[in-house]
């Protein structure tokens, strides 16, 4: 009588002799030791350690150096180079999680030091921001169509950008609250927008890891925005320092806008250049 394994325990492990997949001990080496030391000196922008920027950059062309020869890297940054949406579509993360985590944390501070709103109140301005990031999600997170939404919302972030621009401390409720609306746009259409492009664009065998490059690149999206409000913000939220940030946060949302416009691989899902 034939064995049979249940369904609900795994099956039979595989032969011995079976080759399996190494563990890229150094190439996880190098990938930490290009994001500790850049995150230790994002962490302190006015301490200007440089040698922890020196350091980074250094471990980062080491990693790309080894992944490129190694037999089983950690990332195949060989494949990488030959796709360049997906490559792309890292870059728009981090530029969009820049963006979304400076607005949440440098913004909510301008709310309460200058705008003189107490924590609660400043807290409940930012509630429009998230259910408009919500509907606007469940309204478009069907349709397979990419390009128009990150135009979208690299637009909405370019007039948001302005609109900073124009706060002082007397701008009424009523207009914060619009801004609020207008900022949950892009906090709706970019991540998923990302998150959907990267499914076409990346190899089905390594999606995983692709996956996780996606999240890291958002990750590092909010240490550079952390960066920045306490670069331009300081220690005082005043007006002067959000219009400073509202500058840098133009700058970011024009190059969002610039990566994503031309990019043609974004037209029809699942091709990719």
């Amino acid at each position: 009588m034939r064995a049979t394994c249940p369904r609900n325990l795994p099956g039979p492990r595989p032969p011995a002799d079976e080759p399996r997949a190494g563990l890229d001990l150094v190439g996880i080496a190098l990938f930490a030791a290009t994001l500790v030391p850049l995150l230790l000196f994002l962490m302190d922008p006015h301490g200007a350690e440089w040698a922890l920027l020196g350091v980074s950059t250094a471990a980062a062309i080491g990693f790309l150096l080894y992944e490129r020869h190694t037999a089983d890297p950690f990332i195949d940054v060989r494949a990488l180079s030959h796709n360049r949406p997906q490559v792309a579509t890292y870059l728009r993360t981090v530029l969009a999680f820049v963006f979304a985590y400076a607005v949440l944390y440098g913004y909510s501070q301008w709310l309460q030091t200058d705008r003189g709103l107490s924590p609660t109140v400043a807290g409940l301005m930012l509630l429009p921001m998230s259910l408009t990031a919500v509907g606007v999600a469940l309204l478009t997170g069907r349709r397979p169509e990419v390009r128009g939404k990150l135009v979208v919302g690299a637009l909405a972030q370019v007039v948001a950008t302005v609109l900073f621009l124009l706060l002082d401390a007397t701008t009424p409720v009523w207009a914060l609250l619009a801004l609020s609306v207008l900022l949950g746009v892009p906090q709706g259409l970019l991540n998923l927008a990302n998150q959907n492009a990267l499914y076409h664009q990346a190899d089905p065998a390594h999606l995983g890891s692709a996956a996780g490059l996606l999240r890291t690149s958002g990750y590092v999206g909010a240490l550079i925005a952390a960066a920045a409000n306490g670069l331009f913000l300081g220690s005082a939220a005043d007006t002067a320092g959000l219009h400073r940030l509202a500058g840098f946060l133009l700058a970011v949302a024009v190059v969002l806008l610039a990566v994503t416009a031309p990019d043609r691989s974004l037209r029809l899902p699942g091709r990719t250049s």
